[in-house]
């Protein structure tokens, strides 16, 4: 079976070209979309049907960086060991508590320019962080990219909350 970067005739890597994916995207939709079907038989509906689901999967993986990552880690036999593997630096620890005291303190004090300085400076270290992680991965040094990419997931994670605390204190629903 091909694997999603196949699917869309993309090269095996972190860096992607976002107009190429859309584009290898639309054009395998447009030839597996359930509507060009409606005339075909059960089996051809239904082969359809997963073809269009596949590609939608396939697209939402390799859109996200965080879900390219973690792809390229299972293509590639890396364990991010998710459940079982909590450590982390200490200075990733000590960062992650002083942002989680900021939030706090933001939320508490209904402080939007604290939550939009907290927000930033999470966007800069993911940015950080991503460039990082291209970089292990493009250069197939999948020994080391483990880590980088579970604290990935903790900066998504935290960065949602950050947007929940600023959607409530700002009203935006």
């Amino acid at each position: 079976m091909q694997n999603h970067f196949e699917l869309f005739h993309l090269p095996q890597q972190f860096s992607i070209d976002l107009d190429a994916l859309n584009a290898a995207y639309h054009e395998v939709q447009g030839k597996v979309h359930p509507d060009k079907f409606v005339n075909g038989g059960d089996a051809e509906k239904r082969v359809a049907m997963q073809w269009a689901t596949r590609a939608n999967e396939a697209f939402e993986t390799l859109k996200t960086p965080l879900k390219r990552a973690t792809y390229l880690c299972e293509l590639n036999g890396v364990d991010l060991e998710i459940e079982s593997n909590t450590s982390m630096p200490r200075d990733f620890l000590m960062q992650q508590m002083e942002w989680r005291e900021g939030l706090d303190d933001a939320k508490a004090a209904k402080d939007v320019t604290a939550l939009e300085k907290l927000d930033m400076e999470l966007k800069a270290v993911r940015k950080d962080k991503l460039l990082q992680i291209g970089g292990l991965l493009d250069s197939k040094d999948f020994a080391t990219v483990a880590q980088p990419v579970r604290q990935l997931m903790f900066l998504e994670k935290f960065g949602e909350e950050v947007s929940r605390a600023f959607d409530r204190l700002t009203d935006i629903h």
